[in-house]
């Protein structure tokens, strides 16, 4: 499957608009420094993990330095995103931005894993989904490095809802869930049952308080924590694993010295040992906040977390074929182990 002239077209439309209202970078080139940002907050697990790459290069054996960017002062996600295909931005860690690849949507597939053992085995440094992704990325002039957790997103429901879905689709009839924007979003949890609401992440909290929805999905327990004051139950369907890109302009990669190359890789992988510890630390300890504050913590039984992935692996899955092609989702049955 090839999309690239529907990215170029995209992009090629957006040029103006991104000239005009981002901020000036220069072009990304083998210099002694380049840039380094992130449109995340320094309590996000982003500036964590650049703060410790920019410590790893300086002790290792690099000649290099990092011009860092962090809070988005260089544009937001998905901006970040656009100009480092473009070259403008040598290296960013970011999500995959699905608006100029829809292969990218790949990220928020469902049931690949369940538990953060499998997670860091299948995502986590020198596992095979970075191949995965940098088959699509490469068609967009972008590599990999590594991937960078956040945890597993599950459902919440609102206070004063009093229903606790764990039996799907049965449970989940007449709830309305928002979920991410994506259509892929709306397809999951169309097949579990509920009536999905597509929203952004900023509009969830009002929703939620107002009873504009009932519950909320992709939610990790970090997030769930900052809107705990809203919420009455957390059911821990694990149904994805929210995960980002460290990013590299592929041209500025492939221009560097083959020393450098290892340096910075070298740099990004010790980085990337670190972080997934960090970050499973993070996950489990703000779940743990969230029961403490009262909430009410539901793990699925076996039985009903096998139903909820076969509903995923029946439906969601050939409809996300239909997007990234049988090549790449055979390599996905391979990883999660789905005959």
């Amino acid at each position: 499957m090839t999309i690239k002239p529907k990215f170029s077209a995209l992009l090629t439309s957006c040029t103006l608009a991104a000239t005009l209202s981002l901020p000036i970078a220069p072009t990304a080139q083998a210099d002694d420094n380049f840039i380094l940002a992130q449109a995340m907050n320094t309590d996000h697990i982003f500036h964590a993990a650049s703060e410790q790459f920019i410590t790893e290069l300086k002790s290792g054996k690099s000649n290099y330095e990092v011009e860092y960017h962090p809070g988005g002062d260089l544009g937001d996600w998905t901006s970040l995103f656009e100009q480092t295909v473009q070259g403008a931005i040598p290296m960013t860690i970011t999500y995959g931005a699905s608006e100029f690849d829809p292969r990218l949507d790949l990220t928020w597939l469902g049931y690949v894993v369940d538990s953060w053992d499998s997670a860091r085995e299948v995502y986590g440094p020198g596992g095979p989904m970075v191949d995965v992704y940098n088959r699509i990325l490469e068609d967009n002039d972008l590599i990999s490095l590594g991937i960078i957790p956040t945890g597993f997103g599950s459902i919440t429901m609102r206070k004063g809802i009093g229903k606790v879905p764990t039996n799907f689709p049965e449970d989940a009839k007449g709830i309305k869930i928002r979920v991410v924007p994506t259509p892929l979003g709306v397809e999951r949890f169309k097949n579990l049952g509920f009536s999905a609401v597509p929203m952004p992440l900023a509009e969830v909290y009002t929703s939620l308080q107002l009873g504009t929805v009932d519950a909320r999905a992709f939610g990790a327990s970090v997030e769930i924590w900052q809107m705990r004051d809203v919420l009455e139950s957390y059911i821990l369907t694990r149904d994805y694993f929210e995960h980002a890109f460290w990013l590299v302009n592929r041209d500025w990669w492939e221009s560097l010295p083959e020393k450098e190359r290892n340096a910075i890789q070298s740099a990004a992988d010790a980085t990337l040992n670190s972080v997934w510890d960090m970050a499973q630390n993070i996950d489990e300890e703000y779940l743990v906040k969230v029961r403490d504050h009262g909430i009410n913590v539901v793990e699925l039984t076996p039985e009903q977390m096998q139903k909820a992935k076969n509903s995923l692996y029946t439906h969601e899955w050939p409809y996300m074929e239909e997007i990234v092609g049988a090549d790449i989702m055979q390599m996905m049955r391979k990883i999660a182990a789905i005959n």
